[in-house]
């Protein structure tokens, strides 16, 4: 079989992260980053004490916010982004809440209130079960994502490393490919991933 690919889409350790391409206005990535952080944010929403029609307005709301903002992103600054729209979902599940409470019925206000009080204002993806499930699923739908960018020995190898945690010796073997385009690909790959989700992330996340 022949090697990795040198020319997969993904392969420049200088290619934009998903933020910076909806910072560029880039075709198409707001609905990737819709698509990849969407079920997440809907994800912090239900954990939040919103219902499933309030978690859906919520994650309207965090998006609006997201779009006037984005521009003014700086990972630099900031760090992950992950973390970055955490404060804004957090924000929107507060106002939510507070709504509740100020309305002249009083719709759900003691519970409305102690839900307010337990958000956490960091993000941690160690916090919980639940945190970390959420985080693995990201990684999934970003792997998903990217996939179609690879030829298939490309994210073989990288599947095979990481994924199913086989040695590069093994991989070789099945693939036919040197230990050290097993290395390559992987690395390939894994930059492409770092570069979709913003973040410096550990690879296991893709589990």
């Amino acid at each position: 079989m022949p090697p990795a690919n040198p020319s997969d889409a993904s392969s420049h350790a200088t290619s934009p992260t998903l933020v910076g391409r909806v910072q560029a206005n880039e075709a198409a990535a707001w609905q990737r980053l819709v698509d990849l952080y969407g079920p997440l944010i809907y994800s912090w929403a239900g954990r939040g004490g919103l219902a499933d029609e309030d978690a859906a307005d919520v994650m309207q709301e965090v998006f609006a916010a997201v779009a006037k903002a984005i521009r003014r992103f700086d990972p630099a600054a900031r760090g992950r982004f992950r973390g970055w729209l955490w404060t804004i979902t957090r924000n929107k599940i507060r106002d939510h809440h507070r709504r509740l409470v100020d309305e002249p019925e009083g719709r759900g206000g003691d519970t409305a209130l102690r839900e307010l009080s337990e958000l956490p204002d960091q993000w941690d993806d160690d916090a919980s079960d639940a945190t970390r499930h959420e985080v693995r699923a990201l990684y999934h739908r970003a792997v998903e994502i990217i996939r179609k960018d690879f030829e298939p020995n490309t994210w073989q190898a990288f599947w095979f490393s990481v994924v199913e945690e086989q040695s590069t010796d093994e991989i070789a073997r099945q693939l036919g490919l040197s230990a050290n385009s097993v290395r390559q690909a992987k690395s390939r790959v894994l930059r492409r991933l770092r570069a979709e989700l913003g973040e410096g992330d550990s690879p296991g996340s893709t589990k």
